[in-house]
């Protein structure tokens, strides 16, 4: 009895947390190459390569493969699509063209007139496990040129082989075009949608907000937090373990940290009724967040301290609200907003306070959120088009272009890992939710559909 004994102690914990422990998203095991070769897809024109991602063969006849197999093949034809390195051959295209039936099956010559490449992909049950191989064929000769194959439990189809899918767009892209794939990562946001009501100091009878995660897409959302509070501004640790926010849980903001998969939370900021802290930020490695701090003369500044609350020091020092900072991904810069000349402006400071510059020109400018390598931008919110639209700095040219499309009002922008796409916060349909879009504007998906969404933050 021991065992079940402890295990009631942890989700007692858990649950006093206002939080819920998640279990660790399944993994597939290294894939092994069944062939060595390695070819690139693409015309002779030098237009994007023509891809073909037929349905995926059930080898073996249980329920579980079958899901499993028409899963990964519609799941992994949106990942590549999202992309857009490649044209996607049509699904009504690809219906009209014979089917395999196993991995040795495909008639390639049939194929050679709609596509430059295919993926032929199997999944059969073993035992107790699943195998799940996916071949690239470049057709105009036939030979492979990528390759994996993956075994794993029956959990690991849990989802339908979602995650099977992911990894494989991501491998694929790194292998062809030698660039990252986001189709793994994972999206944070604050919600609404329980229609709870807080029930704690100055913001009771308001909506409760609570934190929640989601697939790049939209998929297997989550809850993290179950407090009836506003639980709001979600970011992610870079090991993908851990979401900082800010919480009203003790009747004031404060930064709270929910290790998702462990049930644990910790408070490093340690704030109070007269020091209020909000808007985390973790530097690249992980080491340190940056943080807004309402001090108990009405001051509000940037703080920076060590991932555990050590080493707090203040960053800013104006009579002015400095706030919502974002690192540099060097962590040798932040970006953070300030009204210190009258409007919102985005500034960007050193990391030890020194060489503060202006960057914005626009009216009222907020959420600055920096973008990873190769790119060299901030994005951050403007005031325009009745009611705000989401704005790129280019350090290079030193100059600022509007990237959204103007319909609705669009916020707090929020770079993938990759930095070709940005998630945000739109009011379009009426009512705010999460989309994402490509950095040059293009490709809006719409991510949640469920009560009012906001602040959202992508992983690594």
């Amino acid at each position: 009895m021991k065992p079940i004994r402890i295990l009631a102690i942890a989700l007692v914990a858990c649950a006093a947390a206002g939080l819920t422990a998640q279990t660790p998203p399944p993994t597939p095991p290294p894939g092994q190459q069944p062939d060595v070769i390695e070819l690139k897809i693409g015309d002779r024109s030098g237009s994007p390569p023509r891809l073909a991602v037929p349905e995926f063969a059930a080898l073996t006849a249980d329920p579980e493969t079958v899901k499993a197999a028409k899963t990964i093949g519609q799941v992994l034809f949106e990942d590549i699509a999202y992309e857009k390195e490649f044209y996607m051959v049509p699904r009504d295209v690809m219906a009209t063209m014979p089917k395999h039936t196993s991995a040795d099956s495909v008639q390639i010559d049939s194929w050679k007139s709609v596509a430059d490449g295919m993926i032929v992909g199997t999944v059969r049950k073993s035992g107790d496990s699943v195998v799940v191989e996916a071949r690239l064929i470049q057709l105009p000769s036939g030979k492979l040129a990528f390759g994996k194959q993956y075994t794993g439990s029956l959990k690991s189809v849990a989802d339908g082989g979602r995650t099977y899918a992911h990894t494989l767009s991501d491998e694929l892209h790194k292998q062809q075009f030698a660039i990252r794939g986001i189709a793994r990562t994972k999206l944070a946001f604050s919600s609404n949608r329980t229609g709870d009501k807080s029930t704690t100091g100055y913001i009771k009878n308001r909506d409760a907000a609570n934190i929640y995660f989601s697939d790049y897409d939209g998929a297997n959302e989550t809850r993290v937090t179950v407090y009836p509070t506003l639980d709001l501004s979600p970011v992610w640790s870079p090991d993908g373990r851990a979401i900082a926010y800010t919480s009203y849980r003790n009747n004031y903001p404060d930064i709270f940290i929910s290790f998702i998969y462990e049930g644990r939370l910790e408070r490093p900021a340690k704030g109070t009724s007269e020091t209020k802290n909000y808007l985390p930020a973790w530097s690249q490695d992980g080491s340190r967040i940056a943080y807004t701090s309402a001090l108990p003369d009405g001051n509000v500044e940037i703080f920076v301290m060590n991932r555990d609350g050590s080493a707090n020091r203040r960053l800013t020092n104006h009579p002015m609200a400095d706030a919502t900072p974002t690192w540099s991904p060097t962590g040798t810069q932040l970006s953070f907003v300030s009204d210190r000349t009258g409007s919102p402006q985005i500034y960007i400071i050193n990391a030890d306070g020194t060489d503060m510059k202006r960057i914005s020109t626009e009216s009222y400018c907020d959420r600055p959120t920096w973008s990873p390598p190769p790119f060299n931008e901030i994005a951050y919110t403007c005031r325009g088009g009745g009611g705000y639209q989401i704005m790129v700095y280019d350090f290079t040219s030193g100059s600022s272009r509007p990237i959204s499309d103007g319909i609705g009002s669009n916020e707090s922008p929020a770079f993938a890992p990759s930095g070709r796409h940005i998630a945000f916060v739109s009011d379009r349909t009426g009512r705010q939710q999460i989309y994402t879009m490509h950095r040059d504007g293009s490709g809006l998906k719409q991510i949640t559909k469920t009560g009012t969404n906001k602040y959202p933050n992508w992983s690594q």
